[in-house]
């Protein structure tokens, strides 16, 4: 039923693997995921800097609150604390976009409820979700006052300072390749 666009980031801990454990939870519906990124945070308690990718999950099954529930689940796995707005979190998983897939096409989900607000409505002003997004995805729209409008675009709009605090790191979050059975190494 939906595909969707998440972002994660941690900055608390061993933070590269709190976001392998999302990774790992997501595996079987990953389309893609980003490269890992080192950003300063964000809003106005002092903090380390974060490490956030983005993930594009898709389940013929799956709501758009089932990806939040599944997201908050993995934050409460991992110790996640919500006391201060913006504050340091060893986990944060949040639901950018989804779209639906109907037999017309994919339509993108519109949520104004408090605890999943669809698209994210900061989204379009953070370079820590843009660059991740447009690597998994070049071709990444987001609705912004309900226009679709492209990533690429988006994030070339932003001040040039927030877009140079992102920086890519050599860590990988990529699921590795399953190991193939034994009888199997033996026929090669």
């Amino acid at each position: 039923m939906s595909r969707a666009v998440l972002s994660i980031g941690s900055n608390m801990g061993d933070r590269r693997a709190h976001l392998r454990s999302v990774v790992d939870a997501f595996a079987p519906h990953l389309v893609a995921v980003s490269s890992v990124y080192e950003t300063a945070p964000w809003g106005p308690v002092p903090q380390e800097p974060y490490l956030n990718a983005i993930l594009l999950v898709d389940d013929p099954v799956a709501s758009p609150w089932d990806w939040l529930r599944r997201g908050r689940d993995l934050e409460r796995a991992a110790d996640r604390v919500r006391e201060v707005r913006w504050g340091a979190r060893t986990l944060d998983v949040d639901v950018i976009r989804c779209e639906e897939r109907r037999t017309d096409g994919a339509h993108p989900v519109r949520s104004t409820d408090p605890e999943l607000t669809l698209p994210h409505p900061q989204a379009h002003h953070r370079a820590f979700v843009l660059v991740p997004w447009l690597e998994a995805d070049p071709g990444a729209v987001l609705e912004v006052s309900e226009e679709p409008r492209p990533v690429r675009e988006l994030l070339a709009a932003l001040h040039p300072a927030e877009r140079a605090g992102v920086h890519r790191t050599e860590l990988t979050l990529r699921p590795a390749a399953p190991e193939r059975p034994e009888s199997d190494r033996t026929r090669s």
